[in-house]
């Protein structure tokens, strides 16, 4: 089933998903991840191939996923038809609180990119009236529809990618072995740098279930979601190995490991001056700006969803444009609330742990998605599936679990527990909505998937 608002005209081709899931998953961390890892050595740059490894077979299981349920929503609609209304709330509540709490956070990143491009002098106020605005602008776009939701990504993603890419691609003709650091750095063992810069790269990957959730805008979602995924996630990963390969070869490794800048400092060494820095801010600003749009949709989707089974409140259930307009303007306040709380308390108070809460909950609805389709798998009737396409798929999902599994151990003690806590708070929000639910239950909407047998399931 899917949903949309019979305008045809509305639905995302294949371009502009692939663009959506490029976009999310490339915000603002990507300017600094070369120094973040550049400690550990250059065994960070085989951690980054281990992990797009995982993000793609990720990409590949919510493309069978959303074959079998091509609706909006995504990893909840998954998790909800294999293991029912609970374990759906759960990815539903953990996925929006992940969206707002992180359009917060992007929104606050951003401040800095944006005095370096234009001059100005930061203070409190111009701050806040700043990280306020990059929330705003992308929701009245998303409020416009999402015909203006889907131009202004492929526009903001061509425009952050054709730079980083130039950067990426120029910089291994100025490669020099020399500034490479060692293989691991600290003269520890391969497998503890491994897994310490992996543990900080975990999270470069998150947005590759972007077309998974709006599978409902998407034009032959059945087809075009798995395909948008993975085009995504590999665009990324090249932006990412690529960019993150010629940082190392053309900016010393010692003062590489001290940058603030080292895609500034890398276009600098290329070619002199100092206008480095004004591109790079440039081209932050512009991947910023297009992560908050992508990102203001997917915290309106999941609730959306949601809300059709009558496990939201109705209200988030309702489309204008093709937008769920209630879910985008809850996460754009919820947001803003956030950056208020960062700049009257500062950095270090309530926003920095509800941060922490974020790194958890984008891990819950992808383990859940991941467990649905190995139990897909496991119930159906294997005399009825071809042999060599069930393994294939059975190997994805556990390589999809095994991937997620390890999203929430990089998270670190801090994250999982008071992401937990968060989540258990959900358990309270569940009670609520159930108790004021219509005694007929569930939604006929889902009624034809509830019914369907799980090995005609399997077959499609």
């Amino acid at each position: 089933m899917h949903d949309t608002d019979g305008k045809n005209s509305r639905r995302f081709g294949l371009p502009t998903a692939v663009a959506l899931v490029m976009g999310n998953i490339i915000g603002g961390g990507i300017f600094l991840l070369p120094a973040s890892v550049a400690p550990f050595g250059t065994v960070s740059l085989l951690a980054f191939g281990v992990l797009t490894i995982g993000a793609i077979a990720l990409a590949l299981v919510f493309g069978r996923l959303a074959e079998r349920h091509p609706r909006t929503g995504g990893p909840y609609v998954y998790a909800r038809a294999a293991f029912g209304d609970f374990a759906g709330f759960l990815s539903a509540w953990s996925y929006w609180t992940m969206t707002w709490v992180s359009n917060a956070a992007l929104a606050v990143a951003g401040v800095g990119y944006f005095h370096v491009l234009t001059g100005g002098t930061s203070s409190k106020g111009t701050d806040l009236v700043v990280a306020l605005a990059a929330l705003w602008l992308p929701a009245l776009v998303n409020l416009a529809g999402t015909r203006w939701v889907g131009a202004i990504q492929l526009i903001s993603t061509v425009l952050k990618f054709v730079p980083m890419l130039f950067v990426a691609v120029v910089g291994l003709f100025y490669f020099d072995p020399a500034n490479l650091g060692a293989f691991t750095e600290g003269g520890g063992d391969w497998v503890g740098g491994l897994t310490a810069s992996a543990a900080i790269l975990l999270y470069s990957y998150v947005g590759v279930e972007s077309a998974a959730m709006s599978a409902g805008e998407v034009r032959d979602p059945e087809r075009n979601v798995g395909r948008a995924s993975v085009l995504g996630t590999i665009g990324a990963a090249v932006v990412y190995l690529l960019g993150t390969l010629s940082v190392f070869g053309t900016v010393p490794h010692d003062k590489l490991v001290k940058s603030t800048a080292p895609f500034s400092d890398a276009v600098n060494a290329m070619f002199g001056g100092h206008w480095g820095g004004t591109l790079i801010a440039a081209a932050a600003v512009i991947s910023i700006m297009g992560a908050l749009n992508g990102w203001t949709l997917m915290s309106a989707q999941a609730p959306y969803a949601a809300a059709k089974d009558g496990l939201f409140p109705a209200a988030f259930g309702k489309k204008r444009r093709g937008v769920p307009t209630v879910g985008v303007l809850a996460a754009a306040v919820l947001a803003s609330l956030l950056t208020l709380v960062n700049y009257t308390l500062g950095e270090g108070g309530v926003f920095e742990i509800l941060v922490l809460i974020t790194t958890f909950s984008a891990t819950v609805p992808y383990l859940l998605a991941a467990a649905a389709q190995v139990y897909f798998l496991l119930t159906g009737q294997r005399d009825k599936v071809r042999t060599g396409r069930l393994a294939r798929d059975m190997v994805l999902a556990l390589g999809a679990f095994a991937f997620s599994f390890w999203l929430v151990a990089g998270a670190g003690y801090a994250a999982i527990y008071q992401g937990v806590l968060f989540l258990f708070a959900g358990i309270l929000a569940y009670v609520w909505i159930a108790a004021r639910r219509p005694a007929s239950g569930t939604p006929q909407e889902d009624a034809p998937e509830a019914a369907e047998p799980v090995a005609e399931a399997v077959r499609r």
